[in-house]
């Protein structure tokens, strides 16, 4: 017999038994027919006839039952009904064949009334992993095979009633789904509903699901995300979803088209110089996979680059505040000019050319001009520079 059922008030309740006989017991016939009794708390019942709470040979008995199994083929499953709280005890099994009679005094089952029913328990076959198909099963006790629950989920499941290995009952239900990082911690509820008379009673089992998964949603960030400048402080920042959670994050930096790995852990600090700015991306890694981020840009703010009195270290000079700058203009006739002979200027002297030619250099406020060949004629320039 099973040590112990758990059996639901109002219902019925289906005891699993068996027996066998010492084969020095020769007073035992199978083909005579034996009678089944069951007497509660104690085997040994004396003077205390009311233990005894069933006898398979009586038409009246205390528990309304029914041995359901073949005596003489030593099965002795017995069935009561209309299970009340008053039946929560220890029960033992005697056989009664004259002239042979015995109990066995190690051997009973506790039953346990319970007013609801025990929740159905939700087992995973196999480890649950993304993108494989995985089974969850939901099985709930049945101690009364004729009014057995029925298995709900929350996904669509198949039921089965099954027998376990100390020949009770239970309802097998089995939901197969593939597994994706999707489903990691959502619930899924399995609902055994018992029927017990004209009502029904329910017990349910929620289980959080666990999906073994590689990185997803891996983004970079910077911080600040404006362009910085030369000295300044960035930090750059690998975030991911994954389960079990990244154990490796790595930084790469776009070089000549092609990347190069700079660092390594989940934020990376930058005191900008010139050669920092640029492309990069990070990658997460755990035992499942591996994904990279979209690349960042890292913007190096370019400063302004200072001429003539800039560059030798004076301040430039700025104009009055509200008074327009002067610009005073002069008038050279080229005509007059007699420029240093060049060897452009020989070689054409020797080739009966009649050519003039002059160099000028005009320069602007902050900025220098080429110098500038130009034949006889005149032009204006300002006076000042």
């Amino acid at each position: 017999m099973p040590e112990k059922l758990d059996v639901l008030s109002g219902s019925c309740v289906q005891i699993p038994c068996a027996f066998d006989v010492p084969q020095d017991c020769s007073t035992f016939n199978s083909t005579v027919i034996t009678s089944g009794v069951w007497i509660k708390e104690s085997p040994y019942f004396g003077g205390r006839l009311n233990i005894v709470i069933f006898n398979s040979s009586k038409t009246y008995n205390t528990y309304q039952g029914k041995i359901t199994g073949n005596m003489s083929w030593k099965n002795c499953t017995t069935v009561f009904f209309n299970v009340t709280s008053s039946y929560t005890n220890s029960y033992f099994f005697r056989i009664e064949s004259r002239p042979f009679s015995a109990t066995d005094p190690e051997k009973s089952v506790l039953i346990v009334v319970r007013d609801l029913p025990l929740r159905p328990m939700i087992t995973v076959s196999g480890e649950m992993k993304e993108e494989r198909p995985v089974s969850l099963n939901c099985s709930a006790a049945a101690p009364c095979p004729k009014h057995s629950p029925k298995l709900t989920w929350t996904l669509t499941p198949e039921n089965q009633l099954q027998e376990n290995s100390d020949q009770t009952k239970s309802v097998l239900s089995t939901v197969t789904f593939t597994a994706s990082h999707l489903h990691h911690e959502k619930n899924i509820t399995c609902t055994a509903v018992y029927p017990v008379g004209t009502s029904n009673k329910t017990a349910e089992h929620t289980m959080t699901l666990n999906v073994l998964f590689s990185p997803k949603n891996t983004s970079a960030s910077l911080s600040p995300a404006d362009p910085v400048s030369v000295g300044s402080c960035v930090n750059l920042t690998c975030s991911s979803t994954a389960n079990p959670p990244v154990t490796n994050f790595t930084w790469f930096q776009i070089c000549g088209g092609k990347p190069t790995q700079v660092a390594s852990g989940q934020t990376y600090t930058i005191n900008v110089t010139v050669g920092d700015g640029g492309m990069y991306y990070c990658e997460a890694r755990n035992d499942h996979g591996i994904e990279k981020s979209m690349k960042v840009l890292l913007a190096i703010e370019v400063g302004m680059v200072y001429t003539n009195q800039a560059m030798t270290g004076e301040e430039p000079e700025e104009p009055a505040e509200d008074q327009p700058e002067e610009i005073h203009y002069g008038e050279i006739d080229f005509s007059k000019l007699q420029p240093k002979e060049t060897p452009a200027v020989a070689l054409d002297r020797e080739q009966g050319q009649e050519s003039e030619y002059a160099e000028v250099s005009v320069t602007g406020r902050g900025a220098q001009e080429p110098p500038v060949k130009t034949t006889s004629g005149s032009v204006s320039v300002p006076r000042d520079g």
